[in-house]
């Protein structure tokens, strides 16, 4: 992997954390001190988050993390949700037992992590779940679409799980995901994801909380 490509997960990976919130500033002297590199490897790292949404240049003020409202996130969200349910509905028919095996490994997986109420395990034990999924459609092009969607929500996807109750939920929806697709039945799949992902009802009023505390502390 180049150093751009690692720092540049570097940098998403602190962006999905929170560390970087939405309208932190990306300072390219500061990235180049921090991570003993120079800078046309920051550079091209700049470019390929760009690229992906997660971050903006703009012109002779520097980069700072992309800053999402929530109208236009909930309508990512609603997007990701079809993406999801064709990805499942496709799973569902085309999922070989060992890919099955793993969707079933990282849904245990995530159980221990609910189990210990250990929100930042659980996030990354629920994107191998997904991207269990994913690679289940055996649509190199969906998978593609479905993930970098999904990177660009990776901050957000994390604040829900930080919401009272929520990894309680997200695992009982995973099991009926699981179920649907280890009986075969490509419908129930879809409707279950479309319905894991998509914000609606009290998820909308919490995600709207949890914004407000992103920008207090971003702010802070």
């Amino acid at each position: 992997m180049k150093i751009s490509e690692q720092l540049c997960e570097k940098i998403e990976e602190k962006i999905a954390t929170g560390e970087l919130s939405p309208g932190s500033a990306l300072d390219e002297a500061t990235l180049i001190e921090q991570y003993g590199v120079s800078r046309t490897p920051v550079r091209e790292a700049m470019i390929q988050l760009a690229a992906q949404g997660l971050i903006e240049i703009r012109p002779r003020r520097g980069a700072v993390v992309t800053s999402i409202g929530p109208a236009r996130l909930i309508e990512m969200f609603e997007v990701m949700g079809e993406l999801e349910s064709l990805c499942g509905r496709l799973a569902a028919r085309r999922m070989k037992d060992s890919e099955r095996d793993a969707l079933v490994a990282a849904h245990e997986a995530c159980e221990k992590a609910r189990a210990e109420q250990d929100s930042d395990s659980y996030f990354y034990c629920n994107e191998r779940f997904h991207a269990a999924i994913y690679a289940g459609s055996h649509n190199s092009f969906l998978s593609e679409q479905a993930m970098q969607l999904h990177r660009r929500l990776r901050p957000y996807r994390r604040l829900q799980l930080r919401v009272r109750n929520r990894m309680g939920t997200s695992f009982k929806e995973h099991e009926a995901i699981v179920g649907a697709i280890l009986a075969g039945d490509a419908e129930a799949t879809a409707l279950a994801l479309r319905e894991h992902v998509v914000v609606q009802g009290e998820r909308f009023g919490d995600l709207l909380a949890s914004l407000a505390d992103m920008a207090m502390t971003a702010a802070a």
